[in-house]
């Protein structure tokens, strides 16, 4: 029985290569004058091409540096006149919105026309009309709707929720910044908590209104009024001149003249080489993407990545020892998470950077507390305006369910051997000198916290802790403090690695991701067990749950905890 399972099973795998070998994209030509179809919408997410199996079955995230590769080939070929972009719904944050944003322009500049077209509807387009925005044209379906009505940053305390099952929460944090007390015991916002929200929200307000005044070619002044007007329809837009024309895609496309048309599957076939690139140095690329955790790398069971120390460790040091590989991208979208396994990497972002290869850290949408802590210890750090970053500091989330359990009926009996044994019961709060004694060890780990960052940084540990507290900050703002050494996304960063490597500002490198992509078989295996996992975290309350998910953990056992201090989503 078993010899004929395995049969059937060897028939699958090799049917489903056989499929592999004719679905996997050929080679096309690109005739002179193309106009160049290509779709932006959905979520982009950091890391290597999506696995196999999971695009064959159409479910998997696309890759942003799929994209951008997709954008910066598009640049470089000589048989692309025209790239008309169709725009649609983005679940991305502001920095790799402005990354995005930032290829388009450089198409442009490449001498390239550039068409947008957008289609959206709903009331809020904010983001997606940013992205458009960069395009030397833009258009809007009669059928769509982008509102331009400004921007809003919603934020969620769970306090009273916790109160209302019987669980308090006993928090000890360092900086008044770290405000995750707000988050998870609070009911409203603190004024610590208001302050920095604020400056989170005018800074990328700033970057928004800018962006679109400079692709508009209106003044910032008009940009704001019309915001203000809350543009939604495709014909309140056209008035304010904020797009170029109100028609099907078919007739934007047509703009374009009568050259040849490329679809963006027949793009994704056209190899890098066919534009000359040729590549003098192979830069490994480190995804560290989602919430840091000890172990190895994954997936949460809402859908979220979960960076690995152990996965992350051994991509670093696979990295350092590999003879073909000239230099280091670690390329952040984390939050953070775990102290110790933050230590662990950025103890291996050390030893890489100690066996003589450059080690720059690229900043994606967040890059904040652990998501920074591993990153302090890079050549060069860099981020986009837009980028979440900052929020160096500690706290702990520790639940006494006392409550909880009177009102289940359940009876506590707690014994202690001791003076700090309290430090395992859930049913008590700490004792006094206990409370002190966890005080002393978050207060040791922000120490260390701003050591590694003052040892990393153009900064002594007194202006690390300026800067530090918990405070979350903008790239841009980011940058005019320190933190961060450059602004810029990950072309940038290849740039930086070109600088440090002495090669031409004009040499090509290639972005190798550390670690490779697994074998076939395992990432069949991990798409059909997976899929329930998914079914269940595109539910509403999976929604909700995710964006609890970080501080839920932190809360599990009472570590310490380097980790963004509330869920920052300005739309």
């Amino acid at each position: 029985m078993s010899r004929r399972r395995n049969r059937r099973i060897l028939f699958l795998m090799v049917a489903l290569l056989a499929f592999v070998l004719w679905w996997l994209p050929r080679g096309t030509t690109i005739a002179s004058g193309s106009t160049l179809e290509l779709e932006i919408g959905g979520i982009y997410v950091e890391g290597a091409q999506p696995p196999l199996a999971a695009r064959l079955l159409g479910d998997a995230p696309q890759s942003m540096a799929s994209l951008l590769s997709s954008l910066a080939i598009a640049e470089r070929h000589d048989g692309v006149d025209t790239v008309v972009l169709r725009v649609r719904a983005l679940g991305v944050g502001w920095g790799k919105a402005q990354e995005i944003r930032d290829a388009i322009a450089r198409l442009g500049e490449r001498g390239k026309r550039t068409i947008a077209y957008l289609e959206l509807e709903g009331m809020s387009g904010n983001l997606e009309y940013f992205v458009a925005s960069a395009a030397q044209e833009l258009y809007i379906g009669p059928g769509s709707h982008a509102g331009l009505i400004g921007l809003a940053g919603e934020y969620l305390f769970y306090g009273g929720l916790l109160d209302k099952i019987g669980v308090e929460v006993e928090v000890e944090r360092v900086g008044r910044y770290k405000t995750a007390a707000d988050t998870i015991a609070g009911t409203e916002m603190s004024d610590a908590h208001r302050e920095m929200a604020d400056a989170l929200l005018d800074s990328i307000d700033a970057q928004f209104v800018a962006g679109i005044a400079e692709g508009r070619s209106l003044s910032e002044a008009d940009v704001r009024k019309a915001i203000d007007e809350a543009p939604s329809s495709p014909e309140a837009l056209l008035a304010l001149g904020l797009v170029d024309g109100v028609e099907s895609y078919e007739a934007t496309v047509a703009r374009a003249g009568e050259g040849p048309r490329v679809p963006p599957e027949d793009w994704r076939s056209v190899e890098p080489a066919s534009v000359g690139f040729d590549p003098v140095a192979r830069v490994a690329v480190v995804y560290a993407s989602g919430n840091i955790m000890t172990g190895p790398g994954g997936t949460t069971p809402t859908g979220g990545s979960v960076a690995g120390s152990d996965t992350l460790v051994k991509a670093l040091e696979d990295a350092a020892k590999d003879d073909e590989i000239d230099a280091i991208v670690l390329r952040v979208d984390s939050p953070g998470g775990s102290v110790l396994a933050s230590e662990q990497i950025w103890d291996a972002v050390r030893r890489a950077r100690e066996s003589g290869k450059p080690v720059v850290a690229s900043f994606s949408d967040v890059a904040a507390s652990g998501g920074y802590y591993i990153s302090a210890g890079a050549d060069a750090v860099l981020a986009s305006p837009g980028t979440i970053t900052g929020s160096i500091g500690v706290f702990v989330l520790r639940p006494v369910l006392a409550d909880l359990y009177e009102d289940l009926d359940i009876g506590v009996a707690a014994l202690t051997r001791g003076a700090h044994a309290d430090f395992q019961l859930s049913s008590r709060p700490l004792s006094p000198a206990s409370r002190a004694l966890l005080k002393r060890e978050v207060d040791g780990i922000y120490e260390l916290f701003v050591k590694r960052v003052s040892d990393g940084r153009p900064l002594d540990a007194p202006g690390v802790d300026l800067v530090a507290r918990g405070r979350v900050w903008t790239g841009a703002d980011a940058a005019e403090r320190g933190l961060v050494d450059r602004l810029g996304g990950l072309r940038a960063a290849a740039d930086v690695v070109k600088e440090k490597l002495g090669l031409a500002p004009d040499a090509d490198v290639a972005l190798v991701p550390f670690p490779p992509p697994r074998p076939l078989a395992e990432q069949i295996a991990e798409a059909l067990t997976g899929a329930r996992a998914r079914a269940l975290a595109a539910t509403p309350l999976a929604l909700v749950t995710r964006r609890l998910e970080p501080w839920l953990t932190a809360a599990s056992d009472g570590r310490p905890v380097a980790l963004l201090p509330f869920d920052v989503q300005i739309r």
